[in-house]
C-alpha cells in the first residue's frame, strides 16, 4: 500500500485531538474559559457575512467541516435568531456548488430556517441579503405538526440533509425536535444539537430561562439515543474542539 500523505495528515490529527482531549492542562483552563466566557456574553460578539452569528469560532470551524465532508443538498435549522448561522449555511452550500462547476443560483441546494418570531429587523436584513436566495424562512415552533410537516416537506426527494437543532433549550423541547427532525439526517450526516454545554455549567447559569442543568438538550440528547442506536456522539469532533456549546451534541448517523 503507498503511502497516502493527506490520509497521514488527517490520521495525525485525530491522535492528536485524542492525546489533547486528555491532559487535564488544556481541558480543566478550556473549561474555565467556557464558564466565564459565557458569562461575558462571548457568543455574541461574531458575524457571518454581515449577520450576527451567536456561536464560538470553534463550533463555527467544525460546521465548516461537516459540511464540507456530508455535502448536503439541504440543511435544516431550528432557531434563526439575527441569521448569521442561516447565512453561514448559504455560504457553505454556494461554496459547494461552485466547488462542484454548478451555479449556486440555479443549484437546488438550500437552507430550511425555523423560528417560532423571526423578527421584523431581522427578516428585512435576511430578505435584503445577497444570499437570500439559498435560504427558506420558516415563522412558527419548530414542534407545531404543521410547522413539522412543512419542514418535512422540502426534504421530499433529497439525497443528502444535514439537521441543526437550536431554538428552545428545554429538555421537552429538544427531545420533541429530535423525534421531529432527527431521522431526516442522512446516513453519514450529522444531527447537531447545540447548547448541550447547559448540563455542564453550573446550575442558575441561566437565569431568565426556563432551561438548567438536569434540563437542556444534553439529558435530551442522552435519552433520545437510548432509543435511536442508528446515531452516535461523535466524540472525535469533541476530542478536537475543547471549546463548544455542543458537547455530546455532534450526533453521527451510521445506518
Amino acid at each position: 500500500m503507498s503511502f497516502d500523505p493527506i490520509q497521514q495528515h488527517v490520521q495525525d490529527s485525530v491522535n492528536r485531538a485524542r492525546n489533547q482531549s486528555k491532559d487535564s492542562e488544556i481541558t480543566s483552563p478550556a473549561a474555565k474559559f467556557f464558564e466565564r466566557s459565557h458569562q461575558l456574553q462571548y457568543s455574541y460578539n461574531f458575524s457571518w457575512l454581515t449577520r450576527p452569528i451567536i456561536q464560538y469560532p470553534q463550533d463555527i470551524v467544525a460546521f465548516q467541516e461537516i459540511v464540507s465532508s456530508v455535502k448536503p443538498d439541504l440543511i435544516i435549522e431550528t432557531g434563526i435568531a439575527h441569521g448569521g448561522s442561516l447565512v453561514l449555511s448559504a455560504s457553505l452550500l454556494c461554496l459547494l456548488d461552485v466547488m462542484e462547476g454548478l451555479d449556486p443560483r440555479k443549484s437546488p441546494r438550500k437552507v430550511v430556517g425555523v423560528d417560532i418570531d423571526i423578527r421584523p429587523h431581522n427578516r428585512k436584513a435576511l430578505d435584503d441579503h445577497p444570499l437570500r436566495f439559498k435560504m427558506e424562512l420558516i415563522e412558527g415552533s419548530a414542534i407545531d405538526p404543521a410547522i413539522i410537516n412543512q419542514v418535512r416537506s422540502h426534504a421530499v426527494g433529497v439525497e443528502k440533509i444535514l439537521v441543526a437543532l437550536d431554538s428552545n433549550h428545554t429538555h421537552e423541547h429538544v427531545l420533541a425536535e429530535l423525534n421531529a427532525y432527527a431521522d431526516l439526517a442522512s446516513v453519514g450526516s450529522y444531527c447537531i444539537v447545540f447548547d448541550t454545554v447547559i448540563e455542564d455549567l453550573p446550575t442558575g447559569s441561566f437565569s431568565d430561562r426556563p432551561w438548567d442543568v438536569g434540563n437542556n438538550p444534553k439529558t435530551a440528547v442522552h435519552e433520545w439515543l437510548k432509543q435511536h442506536p442508528e446515531f452516535e456522539i461523535d466524540k472525535e469532533i469533541d476530542n478536537k474542539l475543547l471549546i463548544s456549546v455542543a458537547p455530546d451534541g455532534y450526533l453521527r448517523r451510521k445506518v
